[in-house]
């Protein structure tokens, strides 16, 4: 049960954020709560105290406004109580990474609290970063490997939070998959479109090992396409080009594919035009056509 009268005994607060001079100087974090083993700055028990501004309301508009659906009210009463455990396993429930939604979502559940009414409403986005932070810090975020193996064969091709969502909750389902990743390194946007100051590469580094334990495995450096579209001199590939060597439909656009080109190709590999005068990305039947190939 919520504790009902919360909001009346305390104010919304959130941490303090780190002097915009000592900011400039590095690329960290901007709020200064939980850094460096700093606890006294923004303390566990000042987060349960806004978990406890929580209402419980009858209708939890925060929940519908959120686009996970996250269980907002029952993990907030969880973390009120110090049940770091319980309220992990709740925000577990809707959500792969909470660390990630913690420090970047725009929090429109808090947007749709009750207590925005008076312009002050939970500091959801604090406690779900809170929980979170202390699930690991206690041990209780650990790789679950699934009991059995299906022995089915997935490639999910990207490592943004999508991708990386999709390899988690397939590997737990008994599948041996891979992530493909055109970049050095995986993360997709949560690597390269997040600066650090808004969340610190370390948070997917730490997820990433727990998904490697679990069975994930990770390429990089790899532009997944089979048979490539290629911009031709039409004229030329008549000329030169056996008309039935051709797919039918491609040889009047200006794009076409290269000869053979119904056969299934390797994986992440370009094929080329006799006449062609450029390149362009695979088509989406290209990268099925790679993708069975892969799994094969």
């Amino acid at each position: 049960m919520a504790d009902t009268t919360g909001f009346l005994k305390y104010d919304r607060e959130l941490p303090p954020r780190r002097p915009v001079d000592v900011r400039i100087l590095d690329w960290k974090d901007v709020y200064l709560a939980r850094q460096n083993g700093e606890d006294a700055v923004f303390p566990v028990a000042a987060v349960r105290q806004q978990a406890a501004r929580c209402m419980d309301c009858g209708i939890p508009f925060c929940h519908h406004g959120c686009p996970l659906g996250n269980l907002i009210p029952e993990w907030n009463d969880l973390a009120r109580r110090d049940d770091w455990r319980d309220a992990i396993d709740r925000l577990h429930a809707t959500n792969n990474f909470p660390e990630f939604t913690g420090k970047l979502c725009p929090a429109p559940c808090e947007g749709a609290c009750v207590l925005n009414l008076q312009e002050s409403p939970v500091t959801i986005k604090q406690i779900e970063w809170e929980i979170i932070d202390q699930a690991f810090q206690q041990g209780f975020v650990e790789p679950q490997t699934p009991q059995e193996r299906t022995g089915k064969k997935v490639a999910v091709i990207g490592s943004g939070p999508a991708g990386l969502a999709t390899a988690q909750q397939l590997t737990r389902a008994g599948h041996d998959v891979t992530v493909y990743e055109r970049a050095d390194r995986i993360g997709g946007l949560l690597r390269y479109g997040i600066p650090e100051f808004k969340m610190e590469k370390a948070l997917l580094d730490r997820r990433l090992d727990q998904m490697r334990a679990e069975g994930t495995r990770f390429v990089t450096g790899v532009e997944v396409g089979g048979r490539a579209r290629v911009t031709c001199r039409p004229s030329s590939c008549a000329r030169s080009t056996t008309p039935s060597s051709w797919p039918a439909g491609r040889r009047s656009a200006g794009t076409c594919l290269p000869p053979g080109g119904s056969s299934t190709a390797s994986i992440w590999r370009w094929s080329t035009c006799p006449t062609a005068t450029g390149r362009r990305s695979a088509s989406s039947t290209t990268r099925r056509s790679a993708l069975r190939a892969s799994t094969s």
